[in-house]
């Protein structure tokens, strides 16, 4: 090689060996200036059932579905041969702020809600579920539900399957309307799946009544508390243990407005 090729040489590496030390310098640069990547959690949607058939689109169609409570483990609901399943989790629908699985559609005005339920899974003595009205999808929300345990073991003052909840302020403390033990008998008492259970509103008067055959109905309550004309009802589950999950089965799920 003569002198003049190895000058040209010398000079073509020096100059190629700046460019890429150059190129290595901003490419730390430009991440040493990237800024982290924040993964953003996707609000909590109200979504409708996933409906696969027709069967399920007849009984469904007009609702939705929600997780009530930040922390409240994902529920699903299916329909197979008539039967509504709901699989839920939640700490409870009790005190100040509920969780629990919520079946809904609105109703404006007075209106009529019978179930048949056909069975609760016991995760828990104070697993529930049953028929609600309420007034939004907040955890804090005022609301009325006649609700259904797994069985009709003594609990605190119930001596009975079900019990009648409500919450009359937003972010109130919860209450409940128990039977008289003295002269309830087993007229309250749960039987499934020959269990059906009614929540009926007129203005502000909310009344709960069970019934083993559909036709004879023994009136559980009668409850006055202002609420709004518009209101969510439907079907609200909780297997009263945040990490556990309760299986539920209806059936002949009605919500009729009343003149």
């Amino acid at each position: 090689m003569n002198k003049v090729s190895y000058i040209f040489l010398s000079l073509f590496l020096c100059f190629f060996s700046s460019v890429l030390s150059g190129k290595e310098k901003r490419t730390k640069q430009q991440i040493a200036n990237t800024p982290n990547k924040i993964i953003v959690q996707p609000e909590k949607q109200i979504i409708p059932p996933q409906i696969e058939t027709e069967e399920e689109n007849n009984l469904l169609a007009e609702f939705k579905t929600y997780n009530i409570g930040k922390n409240t483990n994902e529920g699903t609901v299916s329909v197979k041969d008539s039967i509504i399943e709901i699989v839920a989790s939640g700490g409870d629908i009790w005190g100040n702020e509920d969780e629990g699985y919520f079946l809904f559609k609105p109703a404006k005005g007075d209106f009529e809600a019978t179930v048949r339920v056909h069975s609760v899974s016991p995760v828990n003595l104070y697993t529930k579920a049953g028929i609600m009205a309420r007034s939004d999808l907040s955890d804090k929300s005022k609301h009325v539900y006649f609700l259904v345990f797994p069985d009709n073991q003594e609990r605190n003052k119930n001596n009975g399957g079900c019990e009648f909840q409500y919450r009359e302020k937003r972010g109130g403390d919860s209450k409940a309307i128990y039977p008289d033990q003295q002269t309830a008998g087993e007229k309250f008492n749960v039987s499934f799946p020959e269990t059906w259970i009614k929540l009926k509103r007129e203005g502000n008067k909310f009344s709960a009544s069970i019934s083993n055959d559909n036709e004879n109905w023994n009136e559980y309550s009668v409850h006055e508390q202002k609420m709004p004309k518009s209101l969510l009802i439907g079907l609200a589950v909780t297997s009263h243990d945040a990490k556990g999950y309760t299986r539920t089965e209806f059936s002949e799920l009605q919500i009729e407005n009343i003149e």
